[in-house]
């Protein structure tokens, strides 16, 4: 019971930090500054903001203990990561800039029509709230098990109250509050990060000039594997995949790219990209350090199911371990929830305003003030279909299901990236009411040969390169619909 009112008093100190920040940085917004902080966003802050932006709570959580398995190979895509953003920043931030978007996807509506504007809008949408919904899904249990089981408060009143908190600073001041929100989502994420590394090493014995060769000589450390292409590990498939991965999550996702484009040129933009992606490669170092530390640290006493390490269960059983102090326990809890909770709520964000200006086109339709309460009545919509989402992952309570989401992005960014390819590539114009069918279409494709892949292709196993593939099967299906002269 102590540790669940002392978790409770840590979340609840980190909410009145987030909503005097919401307060301050949002009493006066207007829609252009929720929709886009009236492109007046210092490139520092945002490259600050877009650091924590791409660590969720699944992350926070599941990079430690993934190296059991995967060792460092999670590096591979992170140079990956660091490419693709170049090519967004050289590339994508331009052309946004001078087309004066407020939803990325206008692009498409420009160059080939009504059909596709829609078609990569509702990809988007669909993604959005799948992805974001199972991530704070995750963190709801592990805060669950913490803090609500011991008050015997029911899941479901967990994940109402919470996003109902999101939905309240969120409704302040939009994008103009998530740059300084996820601001301090990254100094905490990094602060406990660090925090953790000097405590588990201190408790190892070992001193920071220790580190290096106690970390390079354990088995998790690996990070380069060029040994079998059939691997789901081979450098080739993570870094290309990397690449990909960034143009199409980051560089054509309504979310990231609504902070990136609300610094006040494109110079700014690109500035912040580079730079932040950067810096995410020496973090994401940081969260694999951990990882070996935290396996260090437990020995055998590791959490176990069906005789397979647990090691999403690793970070949190160490932090809240008896040996630890409550304060390890504290840090680990406010980067849990900095990463989550700011993550669902730019998640919101960018959820309404994609259905705001693309699907409903309010800013077309409705003046100043009919746009706000659209806005308004969208977002408050969005948290309840997030809520609703969430409860509906409770209940099935498979693995499986849950699995499936997180490979989704690979299915519905796909035809994304793939349309904005052609777009780039090809200058020819395309029967546009066709467009919808070929991106579905695609996907289905792409599940095919993933299920068959290693009879068809020798044993060889389709992983992160499916959504190239199906990126490129969307541009060629886009291809056979290219008008006649």
């Amino acid at each position: 019971m102590t540790k669940a009112l002392i978790v409770l008093a840590t979340i609840a100190f980190y909410f009145l930090l987030l909503f005097l920040i919401s307060w301050i940085t949002g009493r006066k917004t207007d829609n252009a500054g929720f929709f886009t902080g009236n492109r007046k966003s210092p490139w520092y802050m945002v490259a600050i903001a877009m650091i924590g932006a791409s660590i969720s709570g699944v992350t926070f959580i599941s990079v430690p203990g993934a190296v059991h398995a995967g060792g460092y190979s999670y590096m591979q895509m992170v140079l990956g990561f660091f490419v693709g953003s170049l090519i967004v920043a050289l590339v994508l931030i331009p052309m946004f800039y001078k087309m004066n978007l407020v939803s990325i996807y206008g692009y498409l509506e420009n160059r080939f029509g009504l059909k596709s504007y829609k078609t990569g809008a509702w990809f988007f949408f669909v993604s959005k709230m799948l992805g974001a919904s199972v991530r704070f899904f995750v963190v709801c249990v592990v805060l669950q098990t913490l803090v609500f089981d011991p008050l015997h408060i029911h899941f479901i009143i967990n994940v109402i109250l919470t996003v109902a908190l999101i939905w309240l600073y969120s409704k302040q001041g939009g994008v103009k509050s998530l740059i300084w929100t996820d601001s301090l989502k990254t100094f905490c994420l990094v602060l406990s990060v660090i925090c953790c590394i000097v405590y588990i090493a201190k408790s190892l014995n070992l001193g920071i000039f220790d580190l290096p060769e106690a970390i390079s000589a354990h088995e998790t450390s690996k990070i380069f594997f060029f040994d079998d292409p059939n691997d789901g590990k081979y450098f080739w498939k993570q870094f290309i995949a990397g690449v990909f991965m960034v143009i199409a999550t980051t560089g054509l996702d309504q979310d990231l790219m609504q902070r990136t484009m609300s610094c006040k040129n494109h110079r700014e933009s690109q500035k912040n990209m580079i730079v932040s992606s950067f810096v995410q490669i020496f973090v994401i170092g940081l969260f694999l350090v951990l990882g070996t530390l935290l396996y260090m640290y437990s020995g055998d006493n590791l959490p176990m199911k069906d005789g397979k390490v647990v090691g999403d269960a690793v970070f949190g059983n160490v932090a809240w371990s008896d040996g630890f102090p409550v304060f390890i326990g504290i840090v680990f809890i406010i980067g849990l929830i900095a990463a989550a909770y700011s993550a669902a709520g730019s998640a919101l964000t960018a959820l309404t305003t994609s259905f705001t200006v693309d699907i409903l086109q309010a800013d077309k339709k409705k003046d100043d003030a009919g746009l706000t309460k659209t806005r308004k009545l969208v977002l408050l919509a969005m948290s309840a279909m997030m809520v609703a989402v969430i409860i509906v992952f409770y209940y099935l309570n498979n693995d499986s299901a849950i699995n499936a989401v997180y490979s989704l992005a690979a299915y519905t960014y796909g035809p994304i990236l793939g349309m904005f390819i052609f777009g780039l590539a090809c200058k020819k114009q395309v029967r546009d009411k066709w467009v919808p069918a070929v991106c579905i279409i695609s996907p289905i494709i792409c599940l095919i040969l993933q299920k068959n892949s290693e009879q068809w292709f020798n044993g060889y196993q389709i992983s992160f390169e499916l959504l190239i593939i199906n990126a490129v099967v969307t541009a060629l299906g886009m291809a056979l619909l290219i008008k006649k002269q």
